[in-house]
């Protein structure tokens, strides 16, 4: 393979990655900017929503499609769970026990998932395939069109969502002065578990795209869950464009780093952008305006 090609092939690869850390990143963003909380349970989702669809097909036997649909659906209500359970009875509470509750939540739901499933790894059958698809002299699995079809379809609804309907208009209100909108009659509450509800929901769909391709475990979620807080912190924070550079820039350098450096750097590549941006810029490459909280 010619060093064009080679670069190419690095590139979608790293895209592909990218997409996935990006989606991650919105489920942090997304509670972030509702509550203030870095929710770190929040790779444990994108556990889920890989172990959950192999025991309905695999123990169950059900089609594909019912499923993802019914992962997607169980691993959002553990997040409404874990909102209930864990976060709405605190009141006037430190973020920094906020944070060590989110982690704790992570611990116990990836020791039940151990428990429940065991150690071994396993993997999703592709969505459409095995046969590799050309471009250019660089090849890409089909599954990887899935993941930028699927990461394009939710970043679309992600925007249209919070910026053209009321109830996505109202949990950008609660964002930027939860005390002023509760005011005007919004019900913060109810904002803040819809937002577990949607992150939840990503973070689920995330691990069931990736998982054909990266296979899954009960502790996945760790490493990729760190990737999309990555991504989230080099976006600034923010739940719309932000995030989407911020996950594509960490995937193409991890992808760079380990095709042109050694594979053994893949993951501290991100951990170390990640330390380079808290430095440079805290408040990350892509930080906009209307992220921050008033």
């Amino acid at each position: 393979m010619d060093s064009s090609r080679q670069l190419l092939q690095y590139i979608l690869s790293g895209l592909s990655n990218g997409a996935i850390y990006a989606l991650i990143g919105f489920g942090f963003a997304i509670i972030h900017n509702a509550t203030g909380i870095i929710n770190f349970a929040q790779g444990e989702f994108v556990m889920l929503g890989g172990m959950l669809t192999i025991f309905f097909l695999v123990f169950l036997h059900l089609p594909l499609g019912p499923a993802i649909v019914l992962a997607i659906t169980i691993a959002t209500l553990v997040g409404i769970a874990f909102e209930r359970l864990t976060i709405r009875p605190l009141k006037n509470v430190k973020p920094l026990n906020l944070i060590i509750i989110t982690i704790g939540a992570s611990i116990f739901i990836r020791g039940a998932a151990m428990l429940i499933w065991g150690k071994d790894t396993h993997a999703l059958p592709a969505f459409s395939g095995n046969d590799p698809l050309y471009i250019a002299g660089a090849t890409i699995l089909p599954q990887h069109l899935w993941i930028f079809g699927i990461s394009v379809l939710i970043i679309i609804l992600n925007k249209v969502f919070f910026n053209y309907t009321i109830i996505g208009k109202a949990m950008r209100a609660c964002a930027y002065n939860s005390y002023a909108a509760s005011l005007v009659g919004i019900d913060v509450k109810t904002m803040v578990l819809l937002s577990f509800v949607i992150s939840s929901a990503i973070g689920s769909m995330a691990g069931i795209i990736i998982a054909p391709l990266t296979m899954t475990s009960y502790d996945v979620g760790i490493m990729l869950g760190l990737k999309g807080f990555c991504a989230v912190i080099i976006g600034g924070m923010s739940s719309g464009l932000g995030t989407i550079l911020g996950g594509l820039l960490l995937g193409l350098l991890e992808s760079l780093g380990a095709g042109y450096i050694s594979a053994s750097y893949k993951d501290a590549i991100a951990f170390i952008i990640l330390l380079l941006i808290l430095f440079i810029r805290p408040e990350g490459l892509f930080k906009k305006k209307e992220t921050e909280r008033v």
